[in-house]
């Protein structure tokens, strides 16, 4: 199983940005596919990134093209979800997930990954 630490959370403006980074251990990373999810309060948790194992397909949101950018490095254990020109309305919990899975595919479905990290806050004010 795999233990999935997510950080670098905050209170933003809008039109900031950050970057979470997602530690994962117990596990063989560069097997995994990655992923990161939201769950705004009220609201169900939704999909927002993921990466494949390959590195070679990335998948988003719609919500969030051309401002967020998932990336991997495998040799620190570690998937990154940059965050540009933050909204208001991009405020949740963010949660990185993981899969066992080989090859080019990027789940985005929540139901697909085993293991999940326990959240960071982002919180972007007006």
């Amino acid at each position: 199983q795999v233990h999935l630490v997510e950080s670098g959370g905050g209170l933003v403006q809008a039109g900031d940005s950050l970057r979470l980074s997602c530690a994962a251990s117990g596990g063989t990373f560069s097997e995994y596919a990655m992923g990161w999810f939201r769950q705004a309060p009220g609201k169900e948790r939704e999909f927002v990134a993921a990466i494949s194992q390959s590195s070679r397909t990335t998948r988003y949101t719609d919500s969030v093209k051309d401002r967020f950018t998932i990336s991997r490095d495998d040799a620190r254990n570690t998937v990154y979800l940059q965050m540009n020109i933050l909204k208001p309305e991009d405020t949740a919990v963010y949660y990185c997930a993981s899969r066992y899975f080989l090859g080019d595919y990027a789940p985005t479905s929540g139901s697909q990954y085993p293991d999940w990290g326990q959240g960071t806050q982002v919180t972007v004010s007006s």
